[in-house]
């Protein structure tokens, strides 16, 4: 009966390996997908009208304006916008460019957006010459940040010139802050201004957008800003394991929508479900390591519009302002952020980005680990000494329950003869063959399953440092010692173009995963002997199993599973040793 267990315990093993992480990370995902359908639509968002909030009172635009390219959930495309710019007449316009000591910005004067931001300290790739991490894909020409009103009510708007006040196109900002202020005024007199502050030492930029109606009719729409995101097959792999392009915070909940789902949205004519309500606190496109997005500084109720192609998606944020009377003037402060996904780094911000760090149903012990990590590394400022010292340290939180399982597990050792002539005496007759096995047991206080413990117990840690170790930016391009260059990044020694089976390009020699199969070899070769040979052979397939499913892991949680197995092997070697 121990033996059926202990196969029962291996299969449910193998399938939670291969199958755990789709369940268990994509499941998340889904049930957020779940909870935005049910918070796109909300009663009592209309007005008196019976139109929703933030519908125009005067129309400065053409009476066509509103229908030019509009995409069937009744938000633009990034192809249709291209379109529609380039059939008008193209105004010179300048581009503005700060330098600070962490990234390097320019803003275009058109639509005062900004069209490139450069990461100082983040590289593209793991070479010495890579270039810096650059948050806006060439492909966005339009830029991050561009506005209009969601009621086209201001014609020209969504391709005005924003004029700067300053002479200057190029400033260097060392310490301290810089306001820019671009400014533009539509042919009824409505003038928009958006004005940049910029600091040297986070990555936060704020943004102040005032309107001033200086025409002679009053203005009642919603603020439109729009986020553009380029998509990438590499982005696409991971939104199996986490959010990948529009998420945001909403009524104190991360939500997330893949870019499938906006595209399926679309094509059923389902423009509710692209559009999310409530009190949104920030929302924007990320990644598996970075982030950028538009802050309130104020959050009030608002919605996010979804709208995308194979190529992007846009969200933009919509917030409804009051009625803006001839004469009258309003202001929005937001700050924007385009930046790494660091807990250290968001955990300094007076605001809730940090929950854009988010691992899932593992978070309660992903988020501590990384914490620890991070503080391992400030003493060691080597991430993969600080994953060995980490191992330790969750190894000896559980030592006394693994003592006491290899403790049974070298009972069971023991008891292996007597078991094998119980077999043999009641071979046929199954019924009194397991009794009398139990009553073995029972003899010897002997549990069948507290071997197993140490695995079941392991297994929330392990895929909360799955998910730790795969998103973690702090493990990017981080390196450990010899040909482990990236620990995010599984281990490859040598380079060849040879396709190997179940390996993930770029293909390799495996060796630190290899050298971790055969730490699981020797763990099991130290284990009870099964009677059985046919679940004996099955057991000794473990070890090649789990090294074929770890090939493609990143090298950081490989070196976790390594060190743990090395660490038991010791501590199961000196129980053998103590009781034997």
């Amino acid at each position: 009966m121990d033996e059926q267990k202990r196969l029962f315990m291996a299969i449910i093993l193998s399938i939670v390996v291969i199958a755990g992480w789709n369940i268990l990370f994509v499941g998340p995902e889904t049930n957020q997908q779940q909870s935005q359908v049910g918070s796109a639509s909300k009663p009592g968002m209309e007005d008196k009208t019976g139109l929703p909030a933030g519908s125009v009172v005067a129309d400065f635009s053409p009476t066509n304006i509103s229908n030019t390219g509009t995409a069937s959930d009744g938000s633009s495309a990034l192809s249709d916008i291209g379109k529609e710019e380039a059939s008008r007449e193209v105004t010179d316009f300048r581009e503005i460019k700060v330098a600070t000591p962490i990234y390097d910005i320019i803003i275009s004067e058109k639509q005062a957006a900004v069209t490139s931001l450069v990461l100082k300290m983040f590289k593209e790739g793991t070479q010495e010459d890579s270039p810096y991490k650059q948050m806006i894909a060439p492909e966005l020409d339009a830029g991050l940040f561009s506005m209009d009103l969601e009621g086209k009510s201001i014609q020209g708007l969504d391709t005005a010139i924003f004029k700067s006040d300053n002479e200057l196109t190029e400033f260097s900002l060392n310490d301290g802050q810089k306001k820019i202020s671009f400014s533009w005024t539509s042919p009824h007199g409505i003038i928009v201004e958006k004005i940049y502050t910029f600091s040297a030492s986070t990555y936060l930029i704020g943004l102040d957008i005032l309107i001033k109606n200086a025409s002679s009719m009053p203005l009642k729409d919603s603020v439109e800003i729009s986020m553009p995101f380029a998509l990438s097959e590499e982005g696409a792999a991971f939104s199996q394991f986490g959010a990948y392009g529009p998420e945001a915070y909403i009524n104190g909940t991360l939500e997330a929508v893949t870019p499938n789902d906006i595209r399926e949205n679309a094509r059923e004519n389902k423009s509710d479900k692209n559009r999310l309500q409530g009190k949104v606190e920030w929302a924007g496109n990320g990644d598996r390591y970075f982030i950028s997005c538009i802050i309130p500084v104020n959050p009030v109720e608002s919605a996010i519009k979804l709208s995308g192609t194979d190529s992007f998606v846009i969200t933009r944020y919509v917030q409804s302002v009051e009625r803006l009377d001839s004469g009258k003037q309003i202001q929005l402060s937001f700050n924007c952020y385009m930046g790494p996904k660091s807990l250290k780094v968001l955990s300094e911000y007076d605001n809730s980005l940090k929950k854009a760090i988010n691992f899932g149903w593992f978070d309660i012990l992903a988020k501590p680990c990384l914490i620890g990590m991070n503080l391992i590394h400030d003493f060691i400022p080597n991430y993969g000494i600080a994953i060995i010292i980490l191992t330790i340290l969750i190894k000896l939180a559980f030592w006394p329950l693994g003592t006491k399982s290899y403790k049974s597990m070298n009972d069971m050792r023991k008891l292996q003869p007597i078991m094998n002539q119980i077999r043999e005496k009641y071979k046929d007759d199954k019924q009194r063959m397991n009794q009398e096995v139990m009553n073995l047991y029972k003899t010897y206080k002997v549990n069948p399953m507290s071997g197993c413990l140490p695995m079941l117990v392991q297994m929330p840690i392990f895929f909360a440092l799955y998910r730790m170790l795969y998103q973690a930016i702090e493990l990017r391009h981080a390196p450990f010692m010899g040909w482990i260059n990236d620990l995010s990044a599984p281990d490859r020694l040598f380079s060849f173009d040879l396709a190997i089976p179940f390996m993930h390009a770029p293909y390799g020699i495996p060796v630190l995963t290899i050298i971790m199969g055969a730490s699981m070899f020797l763990q099991q070769k130290m284990a009870p002997a099964i009677g059985d040979p046919t679940q004996a052979k099955i057991m000794m397939f473990m070890p090649l199993f789990m090294t074929v499913i770890f090939i493609n892991f990143p090298s950081g949680l490989v070196l976790y599973w390594l060190v743990n197995n090395l660490i038991s092997i010791g501590q199961q070697y000196y129980i053998q040793r103590k009781f034997l």
